[in-house]
């Protein structure tokens, strides 16, 4: 089994496709550990706030299968494969962490190199999986978190009911 971490993030109706997806990945990978959910602002373009959490789950699939099962959920919650990257966005699933598995292929760098530059995916993930060490930077989450500059890009946490129907 491998521990897989992955980043949700809307700004387009994003408490209900969060919601939908939360639900979609409690359905297909069984047991799903959710961050609390933040609020925060677009991040590389003007645009209406973005809701972001990150979840956890263990799965015996490859890499590769794991991707297509997220942009299927993408899908579900309205995402074209092809819109612009710095948009906005009804569903955004990106994996953080595939076990220790470091990768650079077409389509997939593992660790997602924003885990480490972007406060929306590092805090959730620390909330998560605060005791998972970093394969590259050799440290846990909980301690690149307290060493992340956050008054840069604020979060606030929100209430919202993760992963029932």
């Amino acid at each position: 089994m491998t521990r897989v971490f992955v980043a949700a993030g809307s700004n387009v109706d994003a408490e209900r496709n969060l919601r939908l997806a939360s639900h979609e990945l409690v359905k297909t990978f069984g047991n799903v550990q959710f961050s609390p959910a933040y609020q925060n602002v677009a991040a590389g373009f003007e645009g209406d706030d973005f809701i972001n959490f990150v979840a956890a789950f263990d799965t015996e699939l490859p890499v590769r299968a794991v991707v297509a099962e997220l942009q299927r959920i993408e899908g579900l919650c309205g995402r074209e494969r092809h819109a612009p990257k710095w948009a906005p966005r009804s569903m955004d699933l990106d994996i953080l962490l595939f076990g220790d598995m470091v990768c650079d292929e077409p389509g997939l760098v593992l660790p997602r190199p924003d885990l480490l530059r972007r406060a929306y995916m590092l805090g959730p993930m620390a909330d998560v999986g605060g005791d998972v060490v970093h394969p590259l930077e050799r440290r846990t989450m909980s301690e690149l978190w307290e060493r992340f500059d956050r008054d840069g890009h604020p979060l606030t946490r929100i209430e919202l009911s993760l992963g029932a129907q």
